[in-house]
């Protein structure tokens, strides 16, 4: 009897586990290309493709409004124009769920460092963040950028401190 209800009991837990999205691996494999093209600069149309017609992404700095795709553009390209060597590490790639049921639904999550060299100054620089990729119809539809994008600019543009002993 006793094994019977650990049989029982077990079974109940593995089916109340939910498996990875089917779109999940598809969709992975998106975000890493547009982290890739975002790095090399490439090409800016390739990944405007990527995004659905609807839109609206969280950008980086402090009190900004969501963006829609016209103005995601100016956005990506002013952070291609002004950094130079640009290298995104991702610590991990994982799935993401749904805040109404909390089941996976093929959206992507990621931490990492970007690296690279501010092209005004020449400084190098790194920063840790987090990114976020829903998706709609095989494109991204929301999502956003997630750093200290104001507190990396004002390091980038403020003068050294040398202080002669």
């Amino acid at each position: 009897m006793k094994k019977l209800l650990f049989i029982a009991f077990a079974g109940l837990i593995l089916s109340c586990q939910q498996g990875v999205h089917p779109e999940f691996e598809a969709n992975k494999a998106a975000v890493m290309k547009f982290m890739e093209l975002q790095g090399s600069e490439a090409d800016l149309n390739a990944q405007l493709e990527m995004f659905h017609e609807d839109v609206l992404w969280q950008p980086a700095f402090h009190g900004s409004p969501q963006l829609n795709k016209s103005q995601i553009g100016d956005y990506l390209k002013g952070w291609q124009d002004a950094m130079d060597d640009v290298t995104f590490t991702a610590q991990n790639y994982l799935p993401g769920v749904s805040p109404e049921t909390g089941m996976a639904d093929g959206s992507v999550r990621t931490y990492g460092k970007w690296t690279g060299t501010h092209a005004a100054t020449g400084k190098k620089w790194e920063v840790v963040s987090y990114h976020t990729w829903d998706f709609k119809d095989g494109k991204i539809i929301a999502g956003g950028d997630y750093l200290d994008a104001g507190g990396l600019l004002a390091s980038l543009t403020q003068e050294d401190d040398e202080t002669e002993e």
